[in-house]
């Protein structure tokens, strides 16, 4: 008798982003029937970067960090995709982040196209001053890539307003005028758009409202877990804990903490801004970080890092749905053992699309050299995000796919018509 084989991955810090992403579009790019050679040109990045960033450090030594950025497609508008600031990042890594950031700005239906960046670094080891020099040689080493029309880039993890305000300044004493378009992200003050600090958290907000609405499940009184307590992660505890949720664990790199009765999340945030970690927060009880994925919850945010819910830790998440906050932090693996198991994921493409789409108005806002109330922004934020939902959600049903495959489905159908109606050029 012949046993079923056993799903094997790799480690998660040695699995594949850019090879995990390309088995979702395979899958996605043969149930649309695409044309095989069609389905070549959208697999791979159209154009890769690497730079050496040699730096002073304020004890005068010279170090030289590694530089990349990729952009995937640029079919339906710039590139678009952030920068990050990590000593774990990868070229593949920022090839599997530029590829997602075309599906998620094609679900979206803004037009841009995929891009990202990377430097090999960990910021919080550089002083001030060594990471303005790393992120102005950085901007001087890819600005051939870069332009308002041609790649603008963002914030990523490691990096924030005052990275972008850097950059723009960079660029703008290239050009020899001030450019604030070629980044978002910004401050206020320079160009940067009202309610975009909190666009991604807010967004996955908006996700997990509207799956709860699908599946029966209301935010309101409903058990949540946040996965990573930075930006993205403590904007959606902090929203979700405004539409009633009751926030139960958290984690950030230091530790993680729970409290089953909910978290006060206002005094959790008051607290991280002073000490810098969840870690000690005296309203909760440490726990390990390594089971908070697998801590009984309604909603499950993963809001960290890529391969995060692998086949060592997917049969014992008990979440009902999944809103992934962070890009990747499913493996392809995982994602069958939690279909087969019922658990709705809500997936990145799609949960995260708050950040670029409110990056998208700060462009336009730019461009304009007029700027919309925060109000407006996140009344524009709320249509997009409810409408791509509902996109993705009729094509899950009706095909009978995960919503994952499912935003794939409308992301390279529309990548895929805009380049058919373009052609290629030769």
């Amino acid at each position: 008798m012949e046993h079923a084989p056993i799903l094997a991955e790799p480690d998660a810090d040695q699995i594949n982003p850019f090879e995990e992403m390309a088995r979702r579009f395979d899958k996605a790019a043969g149930l649309l029937g695409i044309d095989p050679g069609l389905q070549k040109v959208l697999r791979e990045p159209e154009k890769e970067l690497k730079v050496s960033i040699p730096v002073v450090m304020d004890d005068g030594r010279i170090e030289v960090f590694i530089g990349y950025r990729v952009h995937h497609n640029v079919a339906r508008g710039p590139a678009k995709g952030g920068i990050r600031f990590d000593p774990g990042v990868t070229l593949d890594e920022v090839r599997a982040l530029a590829s997602w950031m075309t599906w998620k700005c094609a679900v979206m239906n803004i037009p841009f196209g995929g891009g990202k960046g990377g430097v090999v670094c960990d910021p919080r080891k550089l002083s001030r001053g060594e990471l303005e020099r790393v992120t102005r040689r950085y901007t001087s080493e890819i600005m051939d890539m870069i332009g308002p029309d041609r790649d603008v880039p963002a914030p990523d993890v490691g990096s924030g307003p005052q990275t972008m305000a850097w950059i723009m300044d960079t660029y703008s004493m290239h050009q020899r005028r001030t450019v604030t378009s070629i980044v978002t992200g910004k401050p206020v003050e320079i160009g940067g758009s009202r309610g975009r600090v909190e666009a991604t958290g807010r967004g996955v907000m908006i996700a997990a409202r509207e799956a709860g609405k699908v599946h029966g499940l209301p935010l309101e009184g409903s058990r949540v877990v946040v996965q990573g307590f930075g930006n993205v992660g403590s904007i959606s505890a902090k929203m979700l804990h405004q539409q009633g949720a009751k926030v139960v664990a958290v984690s950030d790199v230091y530790g993680a903490v729970a409290n089953p009765a909910g978290l006060d999340v206002p005094a959790l945030l008051a607290f991280l801004a002073k000490e810098r970690t969840v870690k000690g927060f005296p309203g909760a009880t440490p726990v390990d970080p390594s089971a908070l994925l697998t801590l009984d919850c309604d909603y499950l945010v993963p809001a960290a890092l890529e391969n995060q819910i692998t086949v060592e830790n997917a049969g014992a998440v008990k979440a009902k749905i999944v809103v992934e906050g962070a890009n990747g932090p499913t493996t392809h693996h995982a994602d069958e053992i939690l279909e087969k198991r019922g658990i709705v994921v809500v997936p990145d493409i799609l949960a995260n699309g708050g950040g670029v789409t409110v990056s998208y108005f700060e462009w336009v806002q730019d461009r304009m050299g007029f700027f919309w109330r925060e109000s407006e922004v996140n009344e524009r934020l709320e249509d997009i995000m409810v409408e791509s939902f509902r996109e993705v959600a009729e094509m899950a049903s009706s095909r009978k796919v995960s919503y994952r495959i499912a935003a794939y489905m409308v992301a390279i159908q529309r990548v895929a018509r805009d380049m058919e109606t373009r052609g290629l050029y030769a």
